[in-house]
């Protein structure tokens, strides 16, 4: 391109692809003024008046207004801290966008009313102190006036929903999911009703320790090979079966401080035909997918295949 020439608006539009009514726009609102005008009066513009089109234009897609356009032309601001201007507001405009598709994406799965679906906007938008006063406010309802181990209750309830600055609609998905499943009146029922025989057994002398975080991943452990060997089809009373029997009573006996006997396999087999609200399981599930943890779901299928295995030890 010839840097002395000059080029009419119809050339200019022609070069630039933008229309001439939008460059004589541009002119008359001094952003990209005309560099010289023919004597008969018609608008003549240089190379660098071009190059300035090509800017403001690529601004203007960018989502930058007029006035901030003008201001970066006139070095009142910089390009990089419009950039980076525009940039947050991009990203927060991508939240919001992630939050309303986890909701449409709820609202399809969940078909909820209208009622609900503006319940669900609402949670999806919580605060990350909203978010951990909710599940405080379900494990304090659930555990109330109730006998329960010191530091049960806290343990349970120290695992909070933490959603990344930037969640995928999956994460978003799952606190929508998790808090409606705590809010749920008869899923509060469930876990009220696993808290008293928590503490009806505390009240007839057991200890019912609180797992430690390495006792717990040994008893997801136990949970995982369960699923493992219910999809593949693994006989309860088999060998593979019974060896998992084996190491899992015998962390049972010290973590509750009970010799192993006929007995106890009994009630722990009941234990685990009675452990089948896959709401529960599903509740840690959500917490996973939200804060990023490995994933250690328990389903009915495999607590019942427990029991049936523990059983076919008892001699």
């Amino acid at each position: 391109m010839d840097d002395t020439a000059l080029y009419t608006i119809g050339e200019l539009a022609r070069r630039t692809g933008l229309s001439v009514k939008t460059i004589r726009f541009y002119s008359d609102s001094g952003v990209v003024p005309p560099t010289d005008r023919t004597a008969a009066g018609y608008r003549l513009y240089d190379v660098t008046a071009i190059s300035r089109l090509e800017l403001v234009r690529t601004l203007r897609e960018l989502g930058a207004g007029l006035d901030e356009v003008q201001r970066v032309l006139a070095r009142e601001t910089t390009l990089s801290h419009l950039a980076r201007t525009h940039l947050e507001l991009l990203e927060e405009q991508m939240r919001l966008l992630q939050t309303r598709r986890a909701v449409l994406r709820a609202v399809v799965k969940l078909d909820r009313s209208t009622e609900e679906v503006r319940l669900m906007h609402k949670l999806a938008q919580m605060s990350d102190e909203e978010r951990h006063r909710l599940i405080d406010e379900f494990w304090d309802e659930v555990s109330a006036d109730l006998n329960m181990t010191p530091g049960f209750t806290e343990w349970m309830r120290s695992a909070k929903p933490n959603l990344p600055e930037d969640p995928t609609a999956e994460q978003l998905e799952a606190w929508i999911e998790l808090a409606e499943l705590v809010r749920d009146t008869d899923f509060r029922r469930a876990v009220r009703a696993l808290s008293q025989e928590h503490s009806d057994r505390r009240d007839a002398g057991e200890s019912m320790a609180v797992a430690n975080p390495e006792d717990a991943r040994k008893w997801w452990a136990i949970t995982d090979e369960a699923r493992v060997s219910v999809e593949a089809g693994t006989p309860p009373e088999s060998a593979e079966a019974q060896a998992l029997v084996e190491r899992m009573v015998a962390m049972a006996a010290v973590e509750w401080d009970r010799p192993d006997s006929a007995e106890f396999r009994h009630e722990l087999a009941e234990h685990y035909d009675n452990d089948t609200d896959e709401r529960m399981s599903r509740y840690w599930e959500l917490l996973a997918i939200i804060n990023g943890w490995p994933a250690h779901p328990v389903t009915a299928a495999s607590t019942r295949w427990l029991a049936a295995a523990i059983r076919a030890s008892i001699k």
